[in-house]
């Protein structure tokens, strides 16, 4: 399921009422935690959080017109999608938030490399995704991607 549009509200509004609420916390859980510098955004079909082309103009690798991708949410037919860049990029990151999740969720882990998938509000762990967001600002994000591109 594919949700077309211009602003986070819309997106929010398109998204199936029995997921909104969840939906609309999970964003709000992002923007009261996202470091500054990071903007929301419409990318890719998601609500996004990026850095931007002001702060780092080379954009994306694949698509340099794009702004550097941080974090993203969507809802998708089956559950509702938390894409973070960092764990994919920082395996101390990742390492934290794995040993962490337990912690906050009863629901088993359902994740791939950056993407962590909830089928249920009551399986959404806020308090631990407030924290994950604080653990990155904007200039460690940019040096992060900025070192693997190097390599």
């Amino acid at each position: 399921m594919v949700i077309k549009a211009n602003s986070a509200e819309e997106y929010i509004k398109l998204v199936p009422e029995e997921r909104r609420k969840a939906f609309g916390k999970l964003r709000q859980t992002i923007l009261d935690n996202l470091p500054e510098g990071f903007e929301e955004t419409i990318i890719y079909d998601m609500i996004g959080f990026v850095v931007p082309k002001s702060i780092y103009p080379a954009g994306y690798h694949t698509n340099p017109e794009l702004p550097l991708s941080f974090c993203a949410i969507a809802s998708q037919k089956n559950f509702m999608a938390f894409y973070h860049m960092g764990l994919y990029a920082d395996k101390d990151l990742l390492d934290w938030f794995l040993k962490e999740y337990p912690k906050y969720s009863k629901s088993k882990l359902d994740m791939g490399k950056s993407c962590v998938r909830f089928k249920k509000e009551e399986h959404i762990p806020f308090e631990l995704i407030a924290e994950l967001m604080k653990k990155v600002s904007v200039k460690k994000w940019v040096d992060t991607y900025a070192s693997l591109r190097s390599k």
